[in-house]
């Protein structure tokens, strides 16, 4: 099958949803600031309620996002990605060591006049995604699978180094290189309660929707009656998300473009990089592409919830740290969504494998 041919096939799996996602991405952007700007105390009442440092709003829509998707896993396939070291191995690497690295490289060269923003971008690089990645995945046509494995990893991983990751980049490398340093105190349960909220929930949730509905009803069923009527509800989730996400920032963003772009920028280069090189590395040791778009978007992807709720608990919600936090998602969005089309694009690029890939399944859209 050419390339074109299988743009075309990808395409016509598509709901009319899918199909103009990017446009409903940029109305629910412009809707939440279209909101954020004409009603007053707005952003503050949907502050008022948070969990986790995260407004109840954002947290209930990223809830709705991740359920439908972590119901589309195949559980029983799970054995086959732990055992798949091509796929493991680079995605440590990625998220764990090069992610955090290259934006502390980035804040320090774009931002060097800028400490809170500076170190608002390097909490952003620290928090390895966990949420919107399982949308940007199943997207792409992604292995749906070796994303519910690569997010659980990134979190048990979040828990255990987030913390210690933090002093080192705010702390013990700008000593060593003679460079401003920044102290974080983020006790490991405040990360631990986000993980179970924002991954534990839906995960649990997804894992006995499979298991009660293929019992009850058998797998076709499931497949081809349940998965149609629940998927929808990720993207309702996602663009709920956004409109908040924008409304609560409305002021600060429009008020101050100039802040806004500064810290885009490195976000951007961040962004590219990060993605380009994953999926390189992901084809260079031999990954199909569904496997390869799942490294590139765990990789490239953030925790925007615990890097804004971070930023909130240590400087504060009107500090420029929480300005950048907030800045990270805005960029990511669009951004990540563009990449979904660049990742549909790369699969003539890949040697086609026998195995059945997300695609394939009569569920994905």
């Amino acid at each position: 099958m050419t390339g074109a041919a299988t743009r075309r096939d990808v395409a016509g799996r598509l709901s009319f949803l899918d199909r103009w996602l990017a446009v409903w991405i940029l109305a629910a952007m412009a809707a939440g600031l279209g909101l954020g700007r004409s009603v007053p105390g707005l952003g503050d009442a949907l502050a008022e309620v948070t969990v986790t440092g995260v407004s109840l709003p954002i947290a209930l829509g990223l809830l709705v996002m991740m359920y439908p998707v972590l119901a589309k896993v195949r559980y029983d396939r799970l054995g086959t990605v732990t055992r798949d070291r091509r796929l493991l191995l680079p995605s440590l690497l990625l998220n764990w060591i090069v992610g955090p690295a290259l934006m502390f490289a980035l804040a320090w060269l774009f931002l060097p006049d800028l400490p809170a923003y500076r170190t608002g971008l390097i909490i952003v690089g620290l928090a390895r995604c966990i949420a919107m990645v399982i949308i940007w995945n199943d997207l792409a046509c992604g292995h749906r699978e070796a994303a519910a494995v690569l997010v659980a990893l990134n979190s048990v991983f979040q828990v255990i180094a987030f913390s210690a990751l933090g002093w080192f980049y705010l702390s013990v490398l700008p000593g060593l290189l003679g460079l401003e340093q920044t102290a974080l105190d983020v006790p490991v349960w405040e990360i631990a309660r986000s993980v179970l909220i924002f991954l534990g929930i839906p995960l649990t949730a997804g894992y006995l929707t499979r298991r009660l509905g293929e019992r009850a009803k058998g797998r076709a069923w499931y497949e081809t009656t349940l998965l149609p009527r629940i998927g929808p509800f990720a993207l309702y989730g996602l663009l709920f998300t956004i409109v908040i996400l924008f409304a609560l920032q409305g002021d600060a963003i429009t008020a101050r473009p100039l802040d806004v772009a500064r810290i885009a920028l490195p976000l951007l280069v961040y962004f590219a990089l990060m993605w380009t090189g994953s999926m390189a590395l992901g084809r260079a040791v031999g990954l199909d592409h569904p496997r390869a778009t799942t490294l590139a978007f765990t990789a490239a992807g953030n925790n925007f919830e615990l890097a804004i709720a971070v930023a909130i608990a240590t400087f504060g919600a009107s500090s420029g740290q929480a300005l950048a936090g907030v800045v990270g998602p805005l960029i990511e969005v669009p951004v990540l969504i563009g990449l979904v089309h660049v990742a549909l694009r790369a699969r003539r690029h890949f040697t086609v494998h026998d195995a059945p890939s997300p695609q394939e399944d009569p569920a994905h859209a």
